[in-house]
């Protein structure tokens, strides 16, 4: 079986498993365990051209007006996350679920060949980062552009670089080349017309985006993030 070709298909599905843990942690200063130092980063977290809000400036009704139907937005300090960041800590989630099972999917549009592996075997077998010529699963590694309902995306540890269109702009991409591939290859040489809406979230904020905004993502550390879909 050719795991090189595998990647995480959602955080979502063990990062839930977190919520059941009775028992939580101090907060770990060292990234949850996940950022150690033989870690490949990448450093350019590239510009911001998304509005970034302090939750508490932004009303209910200047969301629905500005942004639910029509713009996305960075929302920082919406929540006080330290407890769920602790319990999803590199050494929590594989004290507690080591052996579960966990599904991983070819990262593209139209390919979604899964597997099923114990979470402890993703962890350290798997979770490497990305190269030119493999598919990986840190720093590097993202999903490439797709669209679906509006959402929310919530970085816990590491940074998470996005890159966004309206639905009526479709990028320039192949459905079966990475983000990285993308953001080396054909990024740099987009005329400014077709420059994507972008930028790099980092722990406690959550970035919203409305429904068909075409999307893919970027991973600069290796990252641990939960995102919502709502219908």
């Amino acid at each position: 079986m050719d795991y090189n070709k595998l990647v995480l298909n959602t955080c979502t599905q063990f990062l839930l498993l977190c919520l059941i843990v009775l028992k939580a942690e101090e907060p770990s200063g060292d990234g949850g365990g996940w950022s150690l130092r033989s870690d490949v980063t990448l450093q350019d977290e590239g510009p911001c051209n998304i509005d970034v809000l302090d939750s508490s400036s932004l009303s209910h009704q200047h969301f629905i007006i500005r942004y639910a139907y029509s713009r996305p937005v960075i929302l920082r300090g919406l929540t006080d996350n330290s407890k769920f960041r602790s319990l999803c800590s590199k050494s929590s989630l594989l004290e507690e679920f080591g052996g579960r099972r966990v599904r991983l999917s070819t990262a593209n549009t139209h390919s979604y060949r899964k597997v099923d592996v114990p979470f402890q075997e993703y962890v350290e077998v798997l979770l490497r980062p990305q190269s030119a010529d493999a598919l990986g699963s840190g720093p590097g590694t993202g999903v490439p552009f797709h669209w679906h309902g509006p959402g929310f995306s919530e970085v816990i540890y590491g940074r998470k670089r996005w890159f966004l269109y309206p639905p009526d702009q479709e990028p320039h991409f192949h459905p079966n080349r990475t983000t990285l591939s993308w953001v080396t290859e054909t990024y740099p040489h987009l005329p400014e017309a077709e420059a994507p809406l972008e930028c790099t979230i980092r722990p406690g904020e959550v970035l919203y985006f409305p429904d068909r905004w075409w999307h893919a993502t970027l991973n600069l550390d290796t990252s641990v993030f939960i995102s919502t879909f709502l219908g």
